[in-house]
Parts: structure tokens; sequence; C-alpha cells
């Protein structure tokens, strides 16, 4: 598979279903009941899903701050619960 074909692959799967999917694949690792040719394959999976997810919130942070800086109009006010006087 290309690289262009698997960034397109893993934009269509949300990222909360990846992480789902990561945490999955560890509890079934952590069990101990895997045998160890599932173990490499599973391995293999989780480490492509972990990339995935980094990849991902890389690219929300990038925008996060991208907004922050392009923001001209938001500015931080001090936050004052109510009923405080």
């Amino acid at each position: 598979m290309t690289a262009k074909k698997k960034s397109a692959k893993e934009q269509k799967v949300p990222f909360e279903k990846t992480l789902e999917e990561l945490e999955s694949i560890i509890e079934t690792m952590e069990s101990g009941e895997t045998p160890l040719a599932d173990m490499v394959v599973n391995f293999e999976k989780g480490t492509q899903l972990l990339q995935t997810c980094q990849k991902r919130l890389a690219e929300a942070e990038l925008k996060i701050e991208t907004i922050k800086q392009n923001s001209t109009e938001l500015e931080s006010e001090p936050f004052e619960l109510q009923g405080e006087e």
C-alpha cells in the first residue's frame, strides 16, 4: 500500500475508534492468553495504530496553535466563579 493510500485510509477512521482499537489490542496482549504468533501480529498492528494516533494528535495540536496565533479577537480573561465577591 502506498503512503498516500494508507494516509487516506487512516483519515477515514475517527481518532476515537483508532484509540479504542489500540486499547483493545493492549488488553488482549496483557491478558497473557495470546499465542506468540498472534502477539507479534498484534504488536505490529498496535505500533501502526499508535503512530496514527500520535500523528493525529500532532496535527490537532498544530491546528490549535495556528488558530491561537492567527486569532486577534480572542483574548483570555480571568475566570471568576459565581458567588465570589
